[in-house]
């Protein structure tokens, strides 16, 4: 469990599939819950918190991030879902856009909505400030030390998504929805094998998954100092793809598919 001690909500990632994590965020008796691709191991988290769910936030429409919603809502009828509204979704649900401020629930406050194209191009972040922290739960757009695979998006769209993401606050928590850290950061070594900073994240990556704890949440302050693809103003990367003198955007390009078949 993650607890943040001085603030009034804790966030819990409930591990699904084999590399899932779905996350809720509870006030000790209400739960929303981010991308369920699966009901049972939520439904057995609420169960075992006494926790009642009041809404579902959904990033983007792949089936291992819905997949658990139709059976959350015969549980919980009357439940909100906000999904993103440049997607098409077979369950009743509020669309979400770019720049919307919503109100999830009376324990939260108000959630900005972030869209970011490129992993789908629908895909939409959720962004949280509550008692002087960021919270940002950001689907398959930015993981630890990497970024969603473009199945729907263009290079330039993910390049400026991720931008986007960059810019927030340093100290701003990313809840990502896969645990793909460990894999991120040898490739991310590939590249840049003297980031000691990316040395150093490999070291506590490696101790959190010997102990079988989440890698998550990151910072946004992490990321910018260990991530690749928010790196490709990196001399060392420039160097190691032997594109030295390339703009940022064909570095990023150029990372995204070596990462593919890396």
């Amino acid at each position: 469990m993650i607890e943040h001690m001085s603030h009034e909500i804790q966030i819990i990632p409930i591990p699904a599939f084999h590399d899932n994590y779905i996350w809720l965020i509870h006030d000790g008796q209400n739960a929303a819950v981010v991308d369920p691709g699966d009901a049972l191991p939520v439904l057995n988290t609420l169960n075992t918190l006494n926790l009642h769910l009041e809404a579902i936030l959904i990033t983007h429409h792949h089936q291992d991030h819905i997949g658990g919603v139709d059976t959350l809502l015969a549980h919980f009828p009357h439940i909100k879902i906000y999904a993103p509204a440049l997607e098409h979704y077979n369950f009743q649900h509020i669309a979400v856009r770019d720049c919307d401020q919503i109100s999830v629930a009376n324990w939260l406050n108000t959630v900005s909505v972030i869209s970011l194209p490129g992993h789908t191009l629908g895909h939409v972040a959720f962004y949280l400030e509550q008692d002087k922290a960021h919270y940002l739960f950001c689907g398959d757009t930015l993981f630890g030390a990497g970024c969603g695979r473009l199945f729907e998006g263009m290079p330039v769209q993910m390049f400026d998504s991720l931008k986007k993401l960059a810019s927030l606050p340093g100290d701003t928590l990313v809840f990502c929805a896969h645990e793909y850290t460990l894999h991120n950061i040898n490739f991310a070594l590939s590249l840049e094998p003297n980031n000691q900073a990316l040395i150093e994240r490999k070291q506590q990556t490696t101790r959190l998954i010997e102990q079988l704890k989440p890698s998550l949440p990151s910072t946004i302050r992490l990321e910018r100092a260990t991530n690749p693809f928010l790196r490709c103003h990196s001399d060392e990367i420039k160097t190691a793809l032997q594109l030295k003198n390339a703009e940022d955007l064909e570095i990023f390009t150029k990372i995204r598919l070596l990462r593919n078949s890396y």
